[in-house]
């Protein structure tokens, strides 16, 4: 079955660069679109950006973020990256990984399979 595993959160100060990496397992990762999301304290889950399956030559980002952080793919190593620049406190959460449901619907509706999480704090 499909497998996710985030890495590369951590702590950094406001302005700051993390790279995040989610590596998949499992099925045929160029045919899946991905999605990041993230989930603050207190608040639900939210979209973050999504990628296309195959070559990744379409992108999709939530307002919030658009023009501070970058997501991309690397089908050779099944994994989807999530560069976030210009970090802010307000971009601290647990970031997910997700992949859709491998049916060629873009952008994704709904996502099939989550990563556990990875922890973004970023400080004042």
């Amino acid at each position: 079955q499909v497998q996710l595993v985030e890495s590369g959160g951590g702590l950094v100060q406001a302005g700051g660069s993390l790279k995040l990496s989610c590596v998949f397992s499992g099925r045929t990762f160029s045919t899946y679109a991905m999605g990041w999301f993230r989930q603050a304290p207190g608040k639900e889950r939210e979209f973050v950006a999504s990628i296309i399956w195959n070559s990744g030559a379409l992108t999709n980002y939530a307002d919030s973020v658009k023009g501070r952080f970058i997501i991309s793919r690397d089908n050779a190593k099944n994994t989807v990256y999530l560069q976030l620049n210009s970090l802010k406190p307000e971009d601290t959460a647990v970031y997910y990984c997700a992949a859709d449901l491998g049916l060629r619907n873009w952008p994704p509706s709904t996502y099939g399979y989550w990563g556990q999480g990875t922890q973004v704090t970023v400080s004042s």
